[in-house]
């Protein structure tokens, strides 16, 4: 486990401090290439640098879809552990511009996690629903994980980010969680039968989703169960 201690002595060294924030202020991941051509450095270095972030639990790596032939490109960003720190963006700061947008337009927070969901996409698809929608969660801090069903998946989630704002008000929290899903899985053939929330200080909310090859119905949307009840029928 990383200590800020680790983070700080990894952040001491002013290139990979910069390195860093140009990850973080990015719209998505950032690849090696992109680093090598910002900064003027070769990859070897970039490269160096990065290994040190991954050690010290600040960045994450990912594999980008392959396109043909060779080694799929790799891609980073900031750590869901790491998020709030550092001079980044939180989960309560996202959140936080999430319920002004509730307000703001007078939509539903369904609605509006659904219209945010456009953000947390993979800048490049991988084509499987399941890793990419996972990898979207994981990257908002819920520690997803997927347990294969008759007819879908179903995705645990482990860690409840906003896990103080759920306990004041969980409908609203957890139907903009539910929202954020059906926006990942938009025209994907897969569509969000419920998302089953639980205590958010034990977590382990189920989000079911069910597989298609069909389009699903623009108009379908998830059911949000809290402790057993439905919130909506």
């Amino acid at each position: 486990m990383t200590t800020l201690q680790q983070q700080a002595r990894a952040l001491g060294d002013p290139t990979r401090h910069a390195i860093f924030r140009r990850i973080a202020e990015a719209d998505g991941p950032v690849g090696v290439a992109e680093l090598t051509e910002h900064f003027s450095f070769n990859h070897n270095a970039i490269r160096q640098h990065l290994a040190k972030l991954l050690s010290a639990g600040l960045v994450v790596e990912t594999r980008a879809a392959g396109t043909g032939r060779g080694r799929p490109r790799l891609l980073y960003e900031v750590d869901p552990s790491s998020e709030g720190a550092w001079g980044t963006t939180g989960p309560y700061e996202r959140l936080s511009r999430l319920l002004v947008e509730v307000i703001r337009t007078g939509q539903s927070p369904e609605e509006v996690g659904r219209r945010a969901a456009d953000e947390l996409r993979r800048a490049t698809p991988s084509g499987d629903l399941l890793a990419d929608i996972t990898a979207a969660m994981a990257r908002q801090g819920f520690d997803p994980e997927v347990q294969a069903t008759d007819h879908g998946a179903d995705v645990i989630l482990h860690t409840c980010p906003f896990e103080s704002s759920a306990l004041t008000d969980r409908s609203t929290v957890c139907a903009i969680h539910l929202g954020l899903a059906e926006g990942l899985l938009a025209d994907s053939g897969g569509t969000v039968e419920e998302l089953v929330a639980k205590d958010p200080r034990r977590a382990g909310c189920v989000l079911r989703i069910s597989l298609d090859d069909a389009r699903p119905a623009p108009s379908r949307h998830g059911k949000l169960t809290i402790k057993g009840r439905s919130a909506r029928a």
